[in-house]
């Protein structure tokens, strides 16, 4: 918190207590006992000397002598009040007896006989409560309170001077390519008027929340290099009717007097819904703004050099209106990464920290299937700091995995104790998934598996696909099923009892199998579609499905997925039957060890042991390459250790040209 932030903050608090310390001041000095006195009464306390002091006002409309003072009895805060009449014989006496007895006597002039006393005594004291009024309200409703600036545009430009270009946006070129036109226009727009082309007024961006649609939209208006104004669809919607079209109204006028620019409006689908729909009817004062939205967009004006980037994830809420041409002309979709993006990404987010030798991003990039940018950058930020608080100077591959998990499951509970039977069982019960994802082809592999309970889980297996691919067979869905059963199975196998640990197993295998049913036509009930998003999508998440079949196929549809799960599950069975041993050596590792690697995992299934704790650095050369052949590098006889080290610890996948020749002739040899 700086300098004027402070001062902001305590000069409330200041000027608080002066007026404190002002009203008791005047409650003080207006506290005070006034006895009035007859003019008799205040001759006889004159003659015998009970006065010590007394002040003599003379009021010349009234005819009188205003005097209050003293008397020797009277406490301090009290005095008395008397009317003399006006006339030299009250001096003359008050005179006397102040040469005899020695009195105090003050002289006031009458406040009646100046104008500018009397205003300044009456109406002084309100003009200045007047202007600390004006001015303290005055800065809070400046200040905090919009209550008074309805209308304005809560659109905000974006004056930070950090400029953000397309170098900081990696893992979107065909995103870049579809975008790259758009800042041509802002650039050069004469060129595609000549041609008589017509730039989209409009892009939105729909994805998945964390895949860069505002990163790509900074960029946009920092490669073009003009303004960028950003506002969220919620900023737009208030209570009043109409307060939202007036807010879109000010915010393209103000567009236009900075013209070319770009406006950046995230979360449309708050105020692009579709109209008229929903139980409860249209809300009129959403709707409005929707409707003053489309006219700006394409009305009767034209918006020159103006570019709107509208972002979403729930495009098929948005109105049919605000997506036809004139308006979103297009639309760009940000997918999550795939694999060599998210390398890039990770190079991205990484040129900032300090990674050791041995970990390398594409090794990193492969382990993360279905990660945003978002995630990938908070993985590298949760290693970074797991590093600081062990007092590293650098991110190793341990950092790099336990931030994996944190992402995925939440930190580590190793104060939960498990009781000796528990921790067996889920030993078995995570070696099931491992054993199918080793011995079926299509299967997720696992890529760590651990039994440290995490969140809700009190252990897990970390399983990706062997390849990440845009279709799947039935074969590979099976399979993928079939692992899933592997825990279940294996508890039941070697304890003959089943727990809950296998929840989430199932619900995963429903699923897969459900939508093989219902939505891939991937049973002998045929090729039907039977289930699919319905437009009614404000009636909520559970009514969304549009199911157009009766209760008779409904209930084979209940059939066939158990069907499917059920052959799953005999062959799961049979497969962990036939590999009881290796099953029972991966149950016994983990209690030894807790969590296994991929290549922990590959040394024990080729070797029958864990690998000796030790680095690459300490391993002789014949141990690396035993290692290599676990790992199924191939040519590695001639290669020194540096070299081999190199190519275990990338997998293979970073031999130069070099490597590759040596490679060859020893292959011919």
């Amino acid at each position: 918190m700086n300098k004027k932030e402070i001062k902001k903050g305590i000069m409330p608090y200041v000027v608080l207590i002066v007026i404190m310390l002002v009203v008791i001041y005047f409650f003080n000095i207006f506290n005070v006992k006034v006895n009035d006195l007859t003019y008799d009464k205040f001759v006889n306390s004159l003659n015998n000397n009970e006065i010590t002091e007394i002040t003599i006002i003379p009021s010349i409309d009234g005819g009188v002598y205003n005097i209050t003072g003293k008397l020797k009895d009277y406490e301090e805060n009290e005095t008395f009040s008397v009317q003399a009449p006006l006339s030299d014989e009250v001096i003359n006496q008050i005179t006397s007896a102040n040469e005899k007895y020695d009195f105090e006597v003050n002289t006031e002039k009458d406040p009646n006989s100046s104008m500018w006393l009397y205003a300044i005594i009456n109406f002084l004291p309100l003009v200045l409560i007047g202007v600390f009024m004006f001015v303290i309200i005055g800065k809070q409703m400046g200040g905090n309170n919009k209550s008074f600036d309805f209308g304005k545009s809560r659109a905000k430009l974006d004056d930070s001077g950090k400029k953000v270009t397309f170098n900081e946006v990696a893992g979107l070129k065909e995103e870049k390519e579809e975008l790259k036109e758009l800042i041509d226009f802002l650039k050069n727009p004469k060129k595609f008027q000549k041609l008589g082309a017509r730039i989209p007024k409009g892009v939105l961006l729909v994805g998945p929340p964390g895949t860069g649609k505002t990163l790509l939209a900074r960029a946009v208006a920092g490669e073009a290099n003009v303004p960028f104004y950003y506002i969220s669809g919620s900023d737009f919607v208030e209570l009043f009717v109409g307060v939202g079209a007036s807010r879109v109204r000010d915010m393209f006028r103000q567009a236009k007097h900075n013209a070319p620019c770009l406006i950046f409006i995230d979360e449309i689908d708050a105020v692009g819904r579709q109209r008229g729909t929903g139980l409860g009817g249209g809300h009129d004062e959403r709707e409005q703004t929707l409707n003053q939205l489309l006219t700006e967009m394409d009305g009767f004006g034209a918006n020159e050099g103006i570019i709107i980037i509208a972002a979403t994830n729930r495009a098929d809420v948005l109105d049919p209106a605000l997506l036809r041409p004139g308006r979103f002309d297009r639309q760009v979709t940000v997918n999550l990464p795939d694999v060599k993006a998210r390398e890039e990404i990770l190079a991205v987010h990484a040129r900032n920290k300090t990674l050791d030798k041995n970990v390398t991003l594409n090794n990193l990039a492969r382990r993360t299937p279905g990660f945003s940018g978002a995630d990938l950058e908070n993985l590298l930020n949760e290693a970074a700091l797991l590093a600081v608080r062990r007092n590293k100077e650098s991110i190793s591959m341990s950092e790099v995995d336990e931030a994996t998990d944190r992402v995925l499951m939440g930190p580590a509970k190793k104060s939960k104790k498990y009781t000796d039977e528990e921790k067996r069982l889920v030993s078995f019960h995570e070696a099931g998934h491992v054993v199918l994802g080793l011995k079926l082809n299509s299967a997720n592999i696992v890529q760590k598996v651990t039994i440290i309970p995490r969140s809700y889980a009190g252990g897990y297996a970390m399983m990706v696909p062997k390849e990440e691919k845009y279709t799947q067979t039935k074969r590979e869905l099976l399979e993928q099923i079939t692992g899933l059963l592997g825990g279940r199975v294996s508890e039941e196998l070697n304890f003959g009892e089943i727990t809950t640990g296998a929840h989430n197993d199932f619900e995963k295998a429903t699923k897969i199998a459900r939508a093989m049913v219902t939505e891939y036509g991937m049973s002998d009930l045929g090729p039907v579609q039977l289930e699919h998003q319905s437009e009614g999508v404000f009636l909520g998440r559970d009514y969304n499905k549009s199911r157009n079949f009766s209760d008779i196929v409904a209930h084979e549809i209940d059939e066939e997925i158990r069907k499917i799960v059920g052959e799953c599950y005999e062959t799961a069975t049979k497969i962990l039957k036939e590999n009881a041993d290796l099953v029972k050596l991966i149950a016994e590792a983990l209690l030894e060890k807790e969590t296994l690697t991929k290549e922990q995992i590959e040394y024990l299934v080729e070797h029958k042991k864990l690998p000796v704790d030790t680095t690459l650095e300490d391993m002789t050369l014949e141990e690396l390459r035993e290692l290599a052949k676990v790992k199924n590098l191939k040519g590695y006889s001639k290669l020194e250790k540096e070299d081999l080290i190199r190519l275990i610890e990338t997998n293979g996948e970073s031999l130069n040209n070099k490597d590759k020749k040596e490679n060859s002739k020893d292959k011919a040899n």
